[in-house]
């Protein structure tokens, strides 16, 4: 159901973009353990790794690094996880960052309108290098909804904290419904219906990321430094 609450227009700053954005790593870090756990059961056991790498050498030049443009906060984690993770994780991650703010211009604020419109290119962006759909147990199961969620936030203009919200729980939706689903792609697709039951890492892995930027943004909001327009 679509919450029509806070339907104040809010933005971030370049700033609070990244700091976003460096609170999602960690908790991307932070669930390591749980990752591992999910794909030990169904894949090679890897992703959990994966994600701690791509997310620490993020952090080190989102921590090190003041952007004046929010471009090129999305490409700097990008190019981290393609860079130093390694296999088709890092590529559909990076994809998913890089393709994002790919051939856009200068964003200096963040609102619904431009969020949605860079988690859209996201997903035409890792469903042309991983070909997979919806229904296909991959982190498509969880962005696909997170990116139709936005889409019907910002036609319902709807703010920050109430579109991040849809987004999360449209993700969670998402990664409940791979646990029905058999695997398409990866090692997981040789185990047939045995993955049954079991949920996706990186769906998972998609809704730790709107979660937390759920999270972080109604943070904002409680201390009275998510910007109205």
């Amino acid at each position: 159901m679509t919450n029509k609450t806070n339907s104040t227009s809010n933005i971030l700053t370049v700033e609070q973009v990244n700091n976003m954005f460096i609170y999602v790593g960690e908790k991307v870090i932070e669930s390591k353990p749980l990752l591992t756990d999910i794909d030990c059961a169904i894949g090679d056991g890897d992703h959990g790794i994966g994600m701690e790498v791509g997310f620490k050498n993020a952090l080190e030049k989102l921590e090190a690094n003041n952007y004046d443009k929010i471009n090129d906060i999305f490409a700097e984690i990008g190019k981290a996880m393609i860079g130093n993770m390694g296999g088709a994780s890092g590529v559909l991650f990076g994809t998913l960052f890089l393709s994002g703010v790919k051939g856009q211009e200068k964003i200096e604020q963040l609102d619904v309108a431009t969020l949605s419109a860079i988690f859209q290119n996201s997903l035409l962006g890792v469903q042309a290098r991983g070909k997979a759909e919806v229904g296909d147990k991959t982190m498509i199961d969880a962005l696909s909804p997170a990116v139709n969620a936005l889409r019907e936030a910002n036609e319902n203009k709807l703010g920050l904290v109430a579109s991040l919200r849809n987004a999360s729980e449209a993700a969670k939706r998402g990664v409940e419904d791979t646990k029905v689903l058999v695997a398409k792609f990866g090692r997981a697709k040789s185990l047939g219906e045995r993955v049954i039951g079991h949920q996706d890492a990186g769906a998972t892995t998609i809704s730790i990321i709107f979660e937390s930027m759920q999270n972080y943004v109604e943070e904002l909001e409680k201390k009275g430094e998510l910007l109205n327009v």
